[in-house]
This record gives structure tokens, C-alpha cells and sequence, in this order.
């Protein structure tokens, strides 16, 4: 039997944190008594409570980041490219995106702490677009 790769493995966990994402938005959405029944035509994002807004914008931003690095693992798997920087790339991102998402939605990752871990996680997508290439 062949052994499943952890990158694939840590690809599949990020795939269910952003399905899931979405959760904290919608219970935001429907706890509060002005925004409850929106959902035939969604309120203004900007007059939900801080939090909600906030949730909602980290489940595009997951999406927005996880989406390119979905793809650039699987690539890395075509070619089987995948190395111990893989291996440590794969982890790396998924806990940036895991702090990214609670510090977004708790508020407690300001400036410059978010744009610092986005940045790390691009970082991330551009290990894994050189693996790709330097995949022999």
C-alpha cells in the first residue's frame, strides 16, 4: 500500500477548515435580530457587528490564499515533487491560515500582525510553485 503523503494529508485539514469557515459568519449573521432574516438579499457587511464582518472576511481571505495553494500541492503530487521543504511548507500554512482565521475573527491580530502571517502564507504558495518547477 502506498503511504499518503502529508502534504495531502494537511491539504485535505485545510480544505475542511475552509468549508467550515463559513460557520462563524452565519452564526454571527443569525444571532442578531436586525440581520436574521437577510438572507434573500444580504445586509451591508458594514453595519454587522465587528466580529461577523470580520469572520466573513477571513473565510474569503482562507479562500483567496487556500484555493492557489490547493492547487499548487496537488501539482506537486502530479509531479511527485514532494520533499521534506514540502513536507514543512505544508504545516507552516496551515497554521498560518489557523492563526489567521482566529486572530481575524477574535480581532486580536492587528497591524501588522495579519498582513505579516498573509505574507508568510504567499511565502508558502511560492515554495510550493518552485517545487513544481524543480520537481525532476
Amino acid at each position: 500500500m502506498e503511504q499518503f503523503p502529508t502534504e495531502l494529508g494537511i491539504l485535505t485539514c485545510l480544505m475542511i477548515l475552509a468549508a467550515s469557515l463559513w460557520i462563524p459568519y452565519i452564526v454571527g449573521v443569525t444571532s442578531d435580530p436586525a440581520q436574521a432574516d437577510n438572507f434573500t438579499r444580504p445586509g451591508d457587511l458594514s453595519q454587522l457587528r465587528p466580529w461577523v464582518h470580520r469572520a466573513h472576511r477571513a473565510h474569503l481571505n482562507l479562500l483567496e490564499q487556500g484555493i492557489p495553494f490547493a492547487i499548487l500541492v496537488l501539482l506537486v503530487d502530479r509531479v511527485d515533487g514532494f520533499t521534506a521543504l514540502t513536507y514543512w511548507t505544508a504545516i507552516a500554512f496551515f497554521w498560518l491560515r489557523v492563526i489567521h482565521a482566529a486572530g481575524m475573527i477574535s480581532g486580536y491580530a492587528k497591524m501588522p500582525i495579519r498582513p505579516i502571517i498573509f505574507t508568510l502564507g504567499w511565502a508558502c504558495c511560492l515554495i510550493m510553485a518552485y517545487a513544481v518547477f524543480a520537481a525532476r
